[in-house]
């Protein structure tokens, strides 16, 4: 793990009033479908969190061409295949069974219908939830091995000697969503390598997000005034966010909220309440490319090269 120069330090052993009446925030961001083990996680340890989802990933419409980008790896066409997420394990895990079994009906000679699925290239899972998905497939229906980057990132994919040994016309395979990965894309495609994706399922705002974000700061906010705490004398609330897409959904509600004001009905006149800026967070920020966007904000953020809850915790524990 890696801090950026704009760090600080807020972690869960500084005991004060201030966190006996107002416990460390941290908001969550993550998809719903992948939340749960970090909101748990921190739950345990005695920090407040906050689900806010940025993304909805909602499935694509599989095309011809994503098919045809199938039966070209099934021939054997590209030196591996890579895959980015658990939902992108799933779909494609899915048309790959498909596929088998129409090939294995059509050609089928000695009975073997349901014969283990054999892949043509490499398999490599970006993290080992992604990784579960392929191995958690019963025994009978697989026949491969799902290697892993040391690090599940860009620069621990780019290190795996699957990867990094790949040369100019070279091919290979991702199945990802829709505009995830550029970063490894592009390194690949600069030593001259072809690279195929196969966009499985796409990554939108969800539509509940500004809603919630208003009336979580709105219920934070009047909480400060309660108990006549200073946002400066409490410790900023802290914003997981592990990709570029979900961090500019964040900014975007942030800032819009921020320019239209809250307004409060508590007391018998409507009363305007100043939001927060991007500023008044801190944040926990996934990879090189996600921490320099932040950096070029001047916001606080700490870098962790993974998203399990123990390595987020310990970004948020540590000390600068």
């Amino acid at each position: 793990m890696s801090s950026s120069m704009y760090a600080k330090s807020m972690h869960n052993d500084q005991a004060t009033d201030d966190y006996s009446l107002l416990p460390q925030v941290v908001i969550n961001t993550r998809p719903v479908e992948r939340s749960t083990p970090l909101t748990q996680h921190l739950q345990a340890v005695g920090l407040s969190v906050v689900e806010m989802p940025m993304l909805a990933l909602q499935s694509r419409q599989t095309t011809n061409d994503d098919m045809m980008l199938m039966q070209q790896w099934l021939a054997g066409a590209y030196k591996a295949l890579v895959i980015v997420s658990p939902t992108a394990a799933t779909a494609g895990l899915a048309a790959w069974q498909m596929l088998e079994r129409e090939h294995q009906v059509r050609d089928d000679k000695n009975n073997e219908i349901d014969a283990p699925l054999k892949p043509p290239s490499h398999i490599i899972a970006v993290g080992e939830v992604t990784a579960s998905v392929l191995n958690n497939t019963p025994a009978d229906e697989i026949k491969y091995q799902v290697r892993q980057p040391e690090i599940a990132n860009n620069e621990g994919m780019l290190a795996m000697p699957e990867i990094e040994s790949l040369q100019a016309g070279d091919k290979l395979l991702v199945w990802r969503g829709l505009g995830g990965r550029r970063l490894l894309v592009d390194a690949l495609q600069a030593r001259g390598v072809h690279v195929d994706s196969i966009a499985w399922y796409e990554r939108k705002m969800p539509l509940e997000a500004r809603a919630q974000y208003q009336q979580w700061l709105q219920d934070f906010l009047m909480l400060c005034s309660k108990q006549d705490i200073a946002l400066s004398e409490r410790p900023k609330p802290i914003v997981v966010v592990s990709s570029g897409a979900a961090f500019e959904h964040w900014g975007t509600i942030v800032s819009a909220v921020a320019e239209k004001g809250l307004e409060s009905t508590a007391h018998k006149a409507t009363t305007v309440i100043q939001p927060l800026e991007l500023a008044d967070f801190a944040y926990v920020v996934l990879g090189e490319r996600l921490a320099n966007i932040v950096a070029d904000q001047q916001l606080y953020y700490w870098r962790v090269e993974d998203l399990a809850p123990k390595t987020i915790l310990a970004a948020i524990r540590s000390k600068h």
